[in-house]
């Protein structure tokens, strides 16, 4: 058995239009899907069952993320509003709208009671999901650019921005941390172990950062990514480094020597979003063409 995806298992369609992002629930039972329709959807992929739609959007939907008890989902997108949904009734529990550009990544904290959005106003919002007070609780304004990727562990926020750099905000001490990677970054993605950070960036290149200090450890080369906001991810056991490309392909990368691994055909046009299983060897990708494939 292979240590990483190889095939297509299944492909899910539904989505009018290139996807966006797409993401596992926690445990992996289910996932979701994010597009230029504007609509947010909820899959069982192992039946390749299409559960729920979620529309509330007035744009695209750029971003999506799920809470940490599954019951949730955050989405932010083109028309300025992050939105919380009740994942079971598919009402929308807030709507928060003191972005005043688009808003392409959100992330929920690790017990779910704050939410962080990132946007093109080159602002992180934090919400407080339990107060009646709509304002965001704290503004982060160190971006001199479009803020494209937020993840966050603990008392951290890692942000990717335009302007080339990767920041690190402890909020709990007020520190931020700055590393110049220089070209534009399209996404920063913590490892699972948390002392890495997968960062790509227009140039054809994703680099693996240590948290701590800063340093490269390593760089992955072979991709085509000059234009468009592609993800990158790690493997469940941080082994592979993984990323959509222009080409529509998915390349997979060995994290420590650095070296392709695999590469995936299976879309049409650009290969812009990933997520990895929780647990096993399956992964989603999708792109400009609509469709959502599930590998193994």
């Amino acid at each position: 058995m292979s240590i990483y995806p190889t095939r297509i298992e299944s492909t899910l369609k539904g989505h009018k239009g290139p996807i966006n992002d797409v993401c596992y629930n926690k445990t992996g039972q289910y996932c979701l899907s994010a597009g230029r329709d504007r609509s947010i959807r909820l899959w069982n992929p192992s039946t390749g069952m299409l559960l729920h739609t979620y529309n509330g959007h007035g744009r695209d939907v750029l971003g999506i993320a799920v809470s940490s008890d599954n019951g949730k989902i955050a989405s932010g997108g083109v028309d300025r509003s992050v939105l919380l949904w009740d994942v079971g009734s598919g009402e929308i529990m807030r709507r928060y709208t003191a972005h005043w550009e688009r808003v392409n990544s959100v992330a929920f904290n690790n017990e779910s009671t704050v939410l962080v959005s990132g946007s093109f106003d080159a602002t992180i919002r934090l919400w407080d999901l339990r107060s009646s007070n709509f304002q965001p609780i704290q503004v982060i304004e160190d971006c001199k650019d479009s803020v494209m990727s937020v993840d966050v562990q603990g008392v951290e926020i890692i942000a990717g921005c335009a302007d080339g750099k990767l920041r690190t905000y402890d909020l709990r001490a007020g520190d931020l941390k700055e590393d110049y990677i220089g070209p534009a970054i399209t996404s920063a993605r913590l490892s699972k172990d948390k002392n890495c950070i997968l960062v790509s960036t227009l140039d054809d290149t994703m680099r693996l950062m240590d948290k701590s200090n800063g340093r490269l450890l390593n760089e992955f080369k072979g991709h085509k990514h000059k234009e468009y906001k592609i993800d990158s991810i790690l493997s469940n056991t941080d082994a592979y480094a993984i990323t959509g490309s222009e080409d529509g392909k998915i390349y997979i990368y060995d994290v420590l020597e650095g070296n392709t691994v695999q590469v995936l055909e299976g879309h049409q046009g650009v290969a812009t979003t990933l997520d990895y299983h929780p647990e096993n060897i399956n992964m989603l990708s999708a792109g400009s063409d609509g469709l959502i494939h599930i590998w193994g």
